[in-house]
């Protein structure tokens, strides 16, 4: 399965076209530890990244299509989540005056943008996962 372009990480330079090569950093006094810890604030929470992760696969959701989503976080929880997340401007309420509610999430611009950090974990996680079990074999 051949994995889909992706554009390089903000604040990288990619080295060559080569599909092994890896990007390397821009000096460090272009970034801003407090900008770090601020977003991962906003991350900050067991089941943010999850609820961002099913948006990004397809919004607008309903509040229960996300509850299907992740079986594992209950209701309050989920509503708690939600409600940081559109505080935060990462999510879009949209309330429909309805029998019975009507009530759909959506990713904001910005909240979109975390495409690029999550499609980098994911590779990260996948790399990692293959060299421990990689080196698990050799032990």
């Amino acid at each position: 399965m051949s994995t889909p372009h992706r554009k390089p990480l903000p604040g990288t330079v990619p080295q060559r076209h080569d599909p092994d090569s890896r990007p390397t950093a821009l000096p460090a006094s272009t970034c801003s530890i407090s900008r770090v810890e601020h977003t991962l604030g906003i991350l900050r929470g067991r089941w943010k990244l999850l609820i961002i992760h099913h948006l990004l696969i397809r919004q607008p959701r309903r509040f229960s299509d996300l509850e299907r989503a992740i079986p594992e976080v209950t209701q309050k929880m989920l509503v708690q989540q939600l409600r940081a997340l559109e505080s935060d401007g990462v999510v879009r309420r949209f309330v429909y005056d309805e029998v019975p509610p009507h009530v759909e999430y959506q990713l904001t611009y910005v909240g979109a943008e975390l495409a690029t950090a999550l499609y980098a974990l994911h590779d990260w996680a996948e790399r990692s996962c293959s060299a421990a079990s990689g080196a698990g074999e050799a032990a």
